[in-house]
């Protein structure tokens, strides 16, 4: 059965075998919404991201925080043998909440730039998507950071290559100066971002005092499992530019390289920050819903790591909002940057997303007054960030009919209250257009 709602979804294939836990729909919503799911055919349970009925393991909470706003939302899965006919369904709606894992819709046999183009279509047509594909893109490239450079959160030495000629002069120059991070825009989890420092320690005094030279030794380590490698600078470009080569040295990497390929219409870009040693007592992620902090997580490396990726050993740590240990960051976060960061990544004609995260690297030196601190943007996501409170609804081996069910009442009550602040902030966008 097509999910109950004032839009008539009837058209869609149905993959939802039960809509547990939705709220009843409004009968005069204020506006119309839908949350739009994918459904991996050719993976276990439909992906590592569902419930045991279909739906994402934290579509409840979302869709419900829209309804207690009084608006409705149906949920909806994008099948890409339809095409044409989904995005004539969502031309009914007011509102879209995009909830798919990035890979998915190739993984199921999609294609996700005609998905992207569509939903740019819906846009152009006024209706709100959450968070729209230009939203998406602009705020997870890897340049985004230079874009901030100049804000309280930036660091104005952070610089960005779209060509290998411009890769290998300029970083040739920083790596020469100081120890560098230099990131792949297109990785996930630490895959492809690399901590790098001069074998020798050689550095100069001044930026641009001299260049590197090819055969001068760097040892790296990668963010997604910290393991250590040494190359020559010259086998790194290689390796960056054209992968693995006769030129490039034997990697123990499990990526592949080439990160600039496709150039920079296809999302080819490096980008190249200072190195800032205090990450190894870890990074702080602020988990937000459009202009509001609802949570902060330090992210703490294992003994003799770097990256706090998950799977490497790391810990968590959770504060609420308020902590007075990071006040002058949050402060400064949302008070003097926020309002900048949309038009700052030429996304000024679009509102916050719904529910996105920045994680923050401290680069004071060691001994700096907590007051006086500068945390620096590693990252913005809001590509499908996760509710971790519903994580006890996703299916995997050992919990192969994990559902709404399984979430503790203590874990549905915080989900509801993002949930519910996500459609307070929803209303209040749609209601000033």
């Amino acid at each position: 059965m097509a999910c109950p709602g004032p839009v008539d979804c009837s058209g869609l294939t149905v993959i939802a075998k039960d809509y547990k836990g939705l709220l009843d729909q409004p009968a005069a919503p204020k506006f119309k919404g839908a949350l739009c799911q994918i459904f991996v055919r050719s993976q276990p349970y439909g992906g590592s991201d569902k419930s045991n009925n279909g739906h994402r393991y934290d579509t409840i909470p979302m869709a419900n925080g829209m309804i207690n706003a009084g608006m409705s939302c149906q949920l909806i899965h994008y099948v890409h043998e339809e095409h044409d006919k989904f995005f004539e369904v969502c031309k009914n709606f007011d509102f879209i909440i995009v909830r798919c894992n990035p890979g998915q819709i190739k993984a199921d046999g999609g294609d996700q730039n005609k998905f992207d183009d569509g939903m740019r279509g819906i846009r152009k047509l006024g209706i709100q998507v959450w968070p729209s594909p230009d939203v998406m893109e602009k705020m997870g490239a890897k340049d985004a950071l230079c874009k901030v450079a100049t804000m309280n959160i930036g660091l104005e030495d952070t610089l960005a290559y779209y060509s290998p000629e411009e890769f290998a002069t300029g970083f040739k120059k920083t790596m020469a100066f100081q120890p560098r991070v230099i990131k792949q825009n297109r990785g996930s989890s630490g895959e492809g971002i690399w901590i790098i420092k001069l074998k020798e320690g050689n550095y100069c005094a001044s930026y641009g005092e001299r260049s590197c030279e090819d055969g001068e030794k760097l040892l790296l380590m990668e963010a997604n499992d910290n393991h250590e490698e040494e190359h020559t600078v010259a086998e790194f470009i290689e390796f960056c530019v054209n992968g693995r080569t006769s030129k490039s040295g034997e990697w123990t990497s499990k990526g592949v390289g080439k990160y600039l390929e496709g150039g920079k219409e296809a999302g080819g870009q490096l980008v190249d920050q200072r190195f800032c040693p205090r990450i190894v007592e870890g990074e702080l992620r602020y988990n937000l819903v459009g202009d509001a902090l609802v949570g902060i997580i330090h992210k703490k490396p294992k003994e003799g790591g770097i990256s706090a990726v998950g799977g490497t050993g790391s810990v968590y740590t959770y504060y609420g909002p308020e902590e007075p240990l990071f006040a002058a960051l949050t402060n400064n976060f949302l008070k003097k940057d926020l309002q900048h960061v949309m038009p700052s990544l030429e996304l000024a004609d679009e509102p916050l997303p719904l529910w996105w995260t920045t994680d923050f690297i401290n680069s004071s030196p060691p001994g700096t007054k907590p007051e006086d601190e500068k945390w620096i943007v590693g990252e913005f996501n809001c590509s499908c960030v996760g509710i971790s409170r519903c994580l006890a609804a996703y299916c995997k081996d050992d919990t192969p009919t994990a559902g709404w069910d399984d979430i503790t009442e203590e874990d549905k009550a915080e989900a509801k209250r993002y949930g519910d602040l996500m459609g307070e902030k929803a209303l209040g966008i749609l209601s000033k257009k």
